[in-house]
Formats: C-alpha cells, structure tokens, sequence
C-alpha cells in the first residue's frame, strides 16, 4: 500500500475505495461507506486494525463530514468522481467513532503518522467538523 500524501484519498487503499463507490448504486455507496466505519468503530481496543479498513475508514469520515453544516467538499483527484447521496444522520456519530478508534493505540495508521502533522490536522480538522466543539453553554450553572 502507498501513501502518498495525508488527504483522505491521498494512499492506495482510498483510492480504490473511491473507484469502488463509483461503480455502486447511491445505496450501495451508504451501504459501503457504513460498512467501513461501523468496521473500523468496533474493532476492539486488544484488536489490530485492518490494513485496508483504517485508510478507507478516513476517506469515508471525510465523505460524511464533507455533508456537515462545516464540511468542505472532498477535492482529490483520486476520491470518488460520482455523487454521494446524502447520508443518514447516524453516519456521523458512526464516522466520529471511527476516527476515535483510528487515533487509538494499537493503531499502526496513528503510528505510521504519528510525526505528520498534516495528517494529525487532517483526522482533527474531521473530527472537529463531524463534531463541532461547543462554543457556549445552553445555561449557566
């Protein structure tokens, strides 16, 4: 597997995950795309994560955060070139526990970019979007 910089889409795995959605119907690329976080999201912490699922695990998190209210466009020439539909909601907390696990030890994907930084920002900029931090309290206490 290459990576070859640290966009969702920016390694091999993605890539071919992108041409995959491509050649499914609107349902199937759901269907896909929940498979790989719901994957990924309950893999056990005593458990190692599947190569090919954590890379395609990302790509699909920055599909789902690309529909958020903050989300920006997927722009990779290697990402999917058709359409997503629009996701069920219950994608983004799959999506957020997807990356939870990604940036938890044994991770070798959280190792392998473990000194990146662009890549750190890629999985918090995600997250972030996917989960927006709270800027005020609803009451003060």
């Amino acid at each position: 597997m290459g990576f070859w910089d640290s966009s969702p889409f920016g390694n091999d795995d993605a890539a071919d995950f992108a041409a995959a959605l491509d050649e499914t119907t609107a349902q199937g690329r759901i269907e896909m795309i929940c498979t790989v976080l719901e994957r990924v999201a309950t893999t056990g912490i005593t458990d190692d994560l599947d190569a090919g699922d954590a890379p395609r695990a990302v790509a699909a998190a920055a599909l789902v955060a690309a529909q958020c209210p903050a989300g920006e466009p997927v722009r990779s020439n290697y990402g999917p070139s058709t359409s997503m539909p629009q996701f069920p909601g219950y994608l983004r907390q799959l999506a957020i526990a997807a990356l939870n696990r990604l940036v938890t030890p044994p991770s070798w994907l959280a190792e392998a970019w473990r000194d990146d930084v662009a890549w750190r920002r890629t999985i918090s900029d995600l997250r972030n979007v996917l989960d927006p931090p709270q800027a005020e309290t609803l009451f003060d206490l």
